[in-house]
This record gives structure tokens, sequence and C-alpha cells, in this order.
């Protein structure tokens, strides 16, 4: 434990923060994996309906991984490797249907 008051509280900050930068990493992932799902989902029945699905929950990615890099979460490359890896899923599924 800390004897200086001030190296008390940065220990306090940092708990905080970790605590925000796993919720946020965690939250990246699950919408991730759903996006994933719903892109093979559309694979299987390509429908209207299913591309609307899948354009929202791309949104959704790209919002929290926005917002990740904007609160530094993440670095701006880190965010944008994630979000480029995303589209190339989707675009490779869009190609196959054609």
């Amino acid at each position: 434990m800390a004897n200086i008051k001030s190296a008390a509280k940065r220990i306090q900050i940092a708990e905080r923060n970790r605590l925000r930068n796993k919720s946020y990493k965690s939250a990246i992932k699950t919408l991730s994996k759903r996006f994933l799902t719903s892109v093979q989902q559309y694979a299987t029945d390509p429908s209207p309906e299913q591309l609307e699905t899948v354009q929202a929950s791309m949104s959704k990615v790209y919002s929290k991984i926005d917002k990740a890099v904007k609160t530094g979460v993440l670095h701006r490359n880190t965010g944008a490797r994630k979000k480029s890896g995303l589209s190339r899923v989707l675009k490779q599924q869009l190609g196959q249907q054609d």
C-alpha cells in the first residue's frame, strides 16, 4: 500500500481507468462477434433484411471503436486496423454473393 497521498490517488485512478478500458474492450469484442455472426447469417440467407442488420451491427461496432480511440483506450492505428478487418470480412461475403 502506498504511504504517500498522491500515490494512493494514482492507484485509485489507475484502477478506475483499468475498469473503463476493460469495459470498452469487452464491448468491442462482443459487438465484433455479433457483427461476424450477422455476416454469416447473411451469407447463408442473403436478403435485404439481413443486409440491414449487418449494416446496423457494423455501425455499432464502428461507433464503439471510434469512442475507444477518442478516449484513449485504443491507439488510432489499432482502431483503424480493427475497422479495416471487419469491413474486409463484409466485402468478401458481398463479393461471394455476386
